[in-house]
């Protein structure tokens, strides 16, 4: 296996894989980058979710309601 034209073709195939492995990374790596800017971009246009504490004071007052409306109808609880 002396014979240079052998090294130089397994030279060539290898920088040949390695091209193909850099190429399928690179694309990886950009669909990875559109991926997040989509969830950024989805992210931006929703409306802004309210915090826990504004929901437990919400279900308080549907509950205070609730408990209005009973009164009012003379239900005893």
């Amino acid at each position: 296996m002396s014979d240079p034209q052998v090294y130089l073709t397994i030279a060539a195939a290898t920088l040949a894989g390695l091209a193909m492995t850099i190429h399928a990374a690179l694309n990886g790596w950009r669909g990875w980058l559109q991926l997040k800017s989509q969830e950024l971009r989805l992210a931006n246009e929703l409306p802004p979710v309210p915090g826990a504490g504004a929901r437990i004071e919400i279900a308080d007052l549907k509950e205070r309601i609730r408990k209005l409306e009973a009164i009012a109808a003379g239900v005893d609880l």
